[in-house]
């Protein structure tokens, strides 16, 4: 069914355009979303080292972070 679609595409120029753009979308979204994703742990780590420091245990740290 792919190698189907894959011959179909490949014949008309406008149409490998248009599934290269859908490609190159979709990689970005995935990216963003992943990278969004990381930022989020590594704030939430330097949240809770920074209350850690203040001198909340790991445990009351979590709490107030909203983790457990």
């Amino acid at each position: 069914m792919a190698a189907t679609l894959l011959q179909e595409i490949s014949k008309d120029e406008q149409e490998r355009a248009r599934f290269r753009s859908r490609r190159m979308f979709e990689t970005d979204m995935n990216s963003n979303i992943l990278s969004a994703e990381e930022n989020g742990r590594i704030k939430g780590i330097t949240e809770a080292f920074a209350l850690i420091e203040q001198g909340y245990s790991p445990t009351e740290a979590k709490k107030r972070l909203g983790i457990s």
